[in-house]
């Protein structure tokens, strides 16, 4: 019994010891998250919702009013033009009509017996003449006959306008009468019935809307709202594909055709319209739908690709110690300036102290410097003039304002080289010529090519247990990869299959150990932390 409670004991100090252990060395582990360089297609593209409808749409109304006696076509009828699509009850202008012709006759009429009357007169008139010459007449008798003969006259033309004013009436209540008979302007299909028949349609004011008709459904477009900070990337004649809800599985295909130059503002949000083009053959695509759109501003294929999260993995001296490695040359020269410019000395020889105004921000002017720039002591020193001036209301919302904008440059900063473009001053074209006399008929044509902008970046390559880093220079993106144009590094080349490390995440326990392992005398030591060798998954 006591044999077998010494191996007992034994026993179960090698097991604690061995807990032990391998807790103590997972303890200080460093966690490396790692991505590999891959080669694919590289599709820089704009999203954006928008709806669809026929190219061409036409709203059937109707210029009079009356009781709809018949309907001749329902939803998804196909037309042509000149059908009779629906007729109003006729009976009201039909009567109207009559009317007209019957005051016609008589204006007629009338014209027809002021002739006569005018030709009496003329014969009276001549008449009287004869008769003063001789003298067997008075002077006013011939005065009479000659005022007779113009009121004659003066009659006739009344009558005719009469008739002309008449004849205008017919003519309107004929052509009332025909705008009963509701035809189709266009060929195409009826998408939309809004009446019945016994229907009564009022037109007193504006034409109500009675069908609605496509011209061809073969033919579709979207209409996508495209955000302001996205629409300068948008040209005519770029790929757009989409999907819409009916159909998850298949993608449409469609071209831009025209960016509106009207701002549609919803909640302070400013969009503009983009026309799509898209062919429906198939007649999937129906009015109304909502697509999810995808407009292709560049495409690069079987490019060699760099993971978005590798350009922005920035490591540290800690990282490095508990690698076990030596900080690169150019690390070591950043931690000695560092260190140098944590205190910094002002004109007059003294060391600047931690007051406020030494703490200021750069102002907005010097937005452009990186984050470890400072500025100038002669710079420094306009802004503790500018301090003094103001009031301490003033002085805290000025160095409010100051550090908010420090604060959303060293964001800007934070981004990976190949997403953050470098700021272009604006330069008009040379010779820039007004568009009427260049000739073009719409602004789309006068769109300049989108060009893909090759920025710089530095991403840090795993092997054999050892940071390198490596700058590249990168051309498209799409948000997750950036594409290779070259690598700027002697002697180390990114091919497919690199393994490039985006995070390296350090125990807490072994912060602030240079060399990494267990310091205890009855336990194994390791250089840095036991490592897995499995490299299955993206940590390590």
């Amino acid at each position: 019994m006591k044999k077998l409670l010494i191996i007992g004991v034994v026993i179960g100090g090698c097991l604690v010891a061995y807990s032990y252990l391998t807790n103590q060395s997972d303890e200080f582990i460093p966690d490396i998250t790692t991505a590999e360089v891959t080669v694919g297609d590289i599709v820089d593209a704009v999203g954006a919702t928008g709806t669809l409808e026929a190219v061409t749409t036409v709203q059937v109304g109707s210029q009079v009013s009356g009781i709809i006696q018949e309907l001749n076509v329902d939803f998804n009828s196909i037309v042509r033009e000149g059908d009779v699509i629906m007729r109003l009850d006729p009976a009201l202008f039909e009567s109207q009509t009559e009317q007209g012709r019957a005051n016609l006759l008589r204006a007629e009429a009338d014209v027809e017996r002021l002739r006569v009357t005018v030709d009496d007169a003329a014969t009276q008139l001549k008449r009287s003449e004869d008769l003063s010459s001789r003298e067997l007449i008075a002077a006013t008798e011939l005065e009479a006959t000659q005022v007779a003969l113009r009121l004659a006259e003066a009659q006739i033309k009344s009558a005719e306008a009469q008739v002309a004013q008449a004849r205008a009436t017919l003519n309107q209540n004929e052509l009332s009468l025909e705008h009963t008979v509701i035809r189709s302007p266009i060929d195409g299909i009826i998408t939309s019935r809004l009446v019945d028949v016994g229907q009564t349609v009022a037109a007193s004011f504006q034409a109500p809307e009675l069908f609605v008709i496509a011209a061809d459904l073969t033919k579709m477009r979207v209409i996508a709202n495209i955000d302001e900070s996205d629409v300068g990337r948008i040209r005519p004649n770029q790929r757009v594909t989409f999907t819409v809800d009916a159909f998850p599985g298949d993608a449409f295909e469609g071209t831009v055709s025209q960016i509106r130059l009207e701002p549609v503002v919803q909640q302070n949000v400013v969009t503009y319209a983009t026309v799509i083009d898209a062919p429906n053959s198939e007649l999937k695509l129906k009015p109304g739908m909502t697509a999810t759109v995808s407009i292709e501003i560049a495409r690069r294929d079987g490019a060699t690709r760099i993971p978005t999260a590798a350009l922005r993995f920035r490591p540290t001296p800690e990282m490095f110690s508990a690698l076990n490695q030596p900080l690169p040359p150019n690390w070591q020269q950043r931690t000695t300036e560092q260190s140098q410019e944590g205190r910094r000395v002002r004109p007059n020889g003294s060391s600047t102290s931690p007051s406020v105004p030494d703490e200021v921000p750069v102002d907005a002017t010097e937005q452009n410097e990186s984050e470890n720039d400072f500025p100038s002591p002669e710079r420094r020193q306009q802004m503790r003039d500018r301090l003094q001036s103001m009031s301490p209301d003033e002085r805290e919302a000025f160095i409010d304002q100051m550090r908010e904008r420090r604060a959303n440059a060293r964001q800007q900063n934070d981004r990976p080289a190949a997403v953050r473009p470098s700021p272009r001053p604006y330069t008009p074209a040379a010779g820039a010529i007004p568009a009427v006399e260049r000739g073009a008929s719409t602004i789309d044509a006068l769109f300049a090519p989108i060009e893909v902008v090759e920025t710089n970046g530095q991403v840090w390559l795993l092997s054999n247990d050892v940071l390198t880093p490596i700058s590249v220079t990168l051309g498209a993106s799409d948000g997750t990869s950036s594409e290779l144009v070259d690598d700027q590094t002697t002697g180390r080349t990114l091919i497919n299959g690199s393994i490039l490390v985006t995070n390296i995440t350090i125990p807490a326990t072994s912060s602030g150990r240079t060399t990494g392992g267990n310091t205890s005398p009855l336990m194994p030591q390791f250089p840095f932390g036991r490592r897995s060798s499995n490299r299955s998954g993206n940590r390590r």
